[in-house]
């Protein structure tokens, strides 16, 4: 299969044909300021003239004054594949609202209208979270169901999952609560017993057949209806709300594909994740329930905002962690998040929270997906094996960022990505064979996490929890640590197997053309690690007490070691890793375990985790993706600290032609139609004349295009031997000759300008801040050429020795 246009690609594979040297980049500048309602920032007394084209001076009455009132098609949209002005639709923001202030001191109307227009945003947050909650919770109640189908089914109904059949059984026993009579297994069902060597590969078939229906049918729905419901998705919101426009990435079949292969993808038994998925579907509902509300609707920054608030939903209702979330969105994914952001991110996370506890998909009432519940406070040197998960989870995170983007990058260069449904079938079948000899592995992702953070009692009947029980006597709560049996060195054994498993298959599953999130492999990943460190410790503490590092705290009969920390601990320091997350990553884990008083050991392990992590290689996996797949993004956190200076940067280069640019009273129509046909720039510098080349403004391509087409249909006189003036006022002409044309509404009269002496690092800062797509470079006033986001990539690529060409368009 062609896979042109598919999730993953490259930049270059979803890009029109445009000239990769395009003086203002297609790929992040283009954009059509509107002719209807938007103002030049600084240009205040000429709000009227985005409205109108006219004969005569700005400020003058002309016949010619209302010939484009109406708004004009395609102006004030964004192509496919552009970046936004937020300079711009900031200033039309505030217009807006300006006008909606000063309208509501005239009537009773105008004030309520002014009062619904402060109160959407508000009501748009409660409708996301109530959506978003919704699904997630479905997509939870669904995963779990279907996994459970692989294994067996409920003959009481078969939309019971094996917890839920065996809920009434009455004769179900507390040390096999998951055996009942109303729960089948497939061998069961089809040669009547489960017991033996057939029963045994018949359940091992039927496992294998489930694993592969289900991931046949995510791939060819996301291959068929929606391409971009593959991956995490968390990569393309960064760049989104980096001001980005990806056309259908947040649309309704995206939403909709997304969900019921995220289900099927997770049920398959893929090493993969629902939470990062999780925020592309609530993103999703974000931009879909935006067109309900017209100042989000037509505002691409307004629009921003709002998917900020929307990722923190994501979180909120994948861990039930409505704070995390608030805190990823601003830690992890967005570009621009101001107070009022921040603010409703918190109020759509607690709706989205409150809506999943409603449906209560867990069947526990409580909103946590691991609840954990120690009963021995953790020891000042404990830090020590803390701080080793940690160094373990920064070294584990640069090992699976450098192979995951290299065996990408294989997928993308080779025939292998020619054949994505293939390739997800051998990953699942792999997957299935290897996954089911293994009860560690043969049970969900989310199981397995749940049962490492489980703290040992008395009555649990885990062959991790099976202990030599040498006083009884004790209540559960006051276990003292105990010498393991022989099912614990099984488990151990299954454990380590299992951890090599995880390591490898995640590698090759993270990007495949399913939904697949990395939150929950990598925090397995950190859980087995944990737990085997954890147990060899707690014997360790049991059969050594009297070494130095136990003497004073962990006396004989007392329960010194709890390896359910552990576990919890290596869990945070493998996901803090791989997406290089702090605050937001303790503070989610907290919230996802319920374990308020061990926020300092995971702090340790995130801190430790991120300074290995970060010595090996500076980018986080979605940065990496992004890299990648030659988004135009600017990090925030990559530094720049070369002393270039922007004429080295800028274009035209010395051996380049010179910059083509626009006279503000000298071009006729002919002569802007001729420039447009031969160059594929997407916005032209309009200077003084070509001798002085003092910059009057800049102009974008589309604009001009658009105001030509209309002025030649709408206004008398127009033709190709008509000049075209930017200026404020037109000279008198003779009455002979063909009508002006006069375009100065649709002029940027305060593009940004640097001096050609401007350090790069404060230009790299200014994109960075304003998010700017392009910037003028001058010298005493004279333009001299310009810079765009493309060009500081490149520049960027080649300072850190990478290729500049690889960085975009790859």
């Amino acid at each position: 299969m062609d896979n042109q246009g598919y999730c993953g690609e490259s930049f270059n594979s979803l890009q029109s044909g445009t000239s990769d040297e395009d003086m203002v980049e297609i790929a992040g500048a283009t954009l059509d300021f509107s002719v209807t309602d938007d103002v030049p920032p600084l240009d205040r007394e000429y709000a009227g003239g985005y409205n109108t084209y006219t004969g005569e001076g700005m400020n003058g009455t002309s016949k010619l004054m209302d010939f484009l009132d109406e708004p004009v098609p395609g102006v004030g949209t964004y192509e496919d594949f552009n970046t936004i002005d937020w300079v711009r639709e900031k200033s039309k923001d505030r217009d807006r609202h300006r006008e909606i202030a000063s309208k509501s001191k005239e009537s009773t109307w105008a004030l309520i209208q002014s009062v619904s227009d402060a109160f959407s945003g508000w009501l748009l947050m409660l409708l996301i979270g109530l959506m978003a909650g919704a699904l997630a919770g479905g997509i939870d109640i669904s995963a779990h169901w279907m996994t459970d189908l692989k294994d067996g089914v409920c003959l009481n109904g078969f939309w019971f999952n094996h917890e839920h059949c065996c809920w009434t059984s009455n004769e179900t026993t507390f040390m096999e609560r998951d055996k009942c009579p109303q729960w089948k297994s497939w061998a069961e069902l089809i040669i009547g017993h489960s017991e033996g060597a057939f029963a045994y590969i018949t359940n091992y078939l039927m496992y294998v057949s489930w694993a592969l229906l289900f991931a046949f049918l995510a791939v060819s729905l996301v291959r068929a209806f929606a391409p971009y419901a593959c991956g995490s998705g968390i990569s393309e919101i960064k760049t989104i709300l980096s001001g980005f426009i990806i056309r259908g990435y947040l649309g309704k079949w995206t939403l909709i594909i997304k969900t019921i292969t995220l289900v099927l993808a997770v049920s398959s038994g893929l090493s993969l994740g629902k939470e990062g998925p999780l925020v592309h579907v609530a993103c999703c509902c974000g931009n879909i329930l935006c067109h309900l509300f017209t100042k989000y609707r037509k505002n691409e920054a307004k629009r921003r905002e709002v998917l900020s608030a929307a990722a923190a939903v994501g979180v909120s209702v994948a861990f039930g962690a409505p704070i995390g979330g608030v805190l990823f969105s601003l830690e992890e994914v967005s570009y621009y998040f101001p107070l009022k952001t921040l603010w409703r991110s918190f109020f759509a996370a607690l709706v989205a929270a409150f809506t999943l506890r409603s449906i209560n998909p867990f069947g526990n009432s409580k909103l946590v997906l691991f609840y954990v519940e120690f009963h021995s406070p953790w020891h000042l040197l404990e830090l020590i094996p803390f701080i080793l998960l940690g160094i373990f989870g920064g070294l584990w995170g640069a090992f699976f960022i450098r192979t995951n983007i290299a065996w990408c990058r294989r997928r993308k260069t080779t025939k292998l990505g020619h054949y994505p449904v293939l390739e997800v079938l051998v990953v699942t079948a792999v997957t299935a064979i290897l996954a089911f000899p293994n009860d560690y592995t043969r049970i969900s992702t989310s199981e397995l996490i749940s049962e490492l953070f489980n703290d040992c009692g008395l009555l649990d009947s885990s062959k991790l929890c099976d202990y030599i029980n040498l006083n009884s006597s004790k209540s559960s709560n006051e276990l003292p640590d105990r010498p393991a049996n022989s099912n614990v060195y099984t488990a151990m054994w299954q454990l380590a197997l299992a951890l090599i498993f995880k390591v490898l298959i995640t590698i090759v599953t993270f990007g495949m053309k399913v939904p697949s999130g990395l939150f929950i492999p990598s925090m397995a990943v950190g859980a087995i690690t944990g737990r085997l460190l954890g147990v060899g410790m707690e014997q360790l503490a049991y059969y050594h007490h009297d070494w130095v590092i136990f003497k004073g705290w962990c006396t004989p009969g007392a329960d010194c070691i709890t390896p359910g920390l552990y576990a919890m601990v290596g869990a945070a320091a493998c996901l803090g890793g791989v997406t290089r997350m702090t605050v937001s990553l303790v503070v989610i884990m907290f919230e996802l375990t319920g374990g308020l008083e061990y926020i300092v050991p995971l702090m340790a392990a995130a801190m430790t985790s991120k300074w290995v992590a970060d010595a090996i290689g500076r980018e986080g996996i979605y940065e990496a993706h992004i890299r990648l797949n030659g988004y135009p993004f600017l990090e925030a956190k990559e530094e720049f600290g070369h002393k270039t200076l922007a004429m080295d940067v800028m274009r035209p280069r010395r051996s380049d032609p010179p910059l083509t640019v626009l006279t503000q009273d000298h071009m006729t129509v002919e002569d802007v139609e001729t420039l447009i046909s031969e160059t594929t720039y997407s916005g032209f510098p309009v200077v003084v004349s070509h001798e002085s080349q003092r910059l009057v403004g800049f102009v974008l391509r589309r604009d001009l295009v658009i105001s030509i087409e209309n002025a030649r249909k709408r206004q008398d006189g127009i033709v190709s031997t008509s000049h075209i003036y930017f200026t404020e006022y037109m000279p008198p002409q003779p009455s002979t000759s063909p009508a002006q044309l006069k375009l100065r509404s649709i002029m940027d009269l305060s593009p940004f300008t640097v001096t050609d002496h401007t350090p790069m690092e404060i230009v790299v800062d200014i994109f960075r801040k304003l998010g700017l797509r392009q910037c003028l470079v001058t010298h005493n006033g004279r333009l001299l050429g310009i810079i765009t986001k493309k060009d500081i990539l490149k520049h960027m690529a080649q300072m850190a020795n990478r290729d500049p060409d690889s960085i975009l368009f790859n």
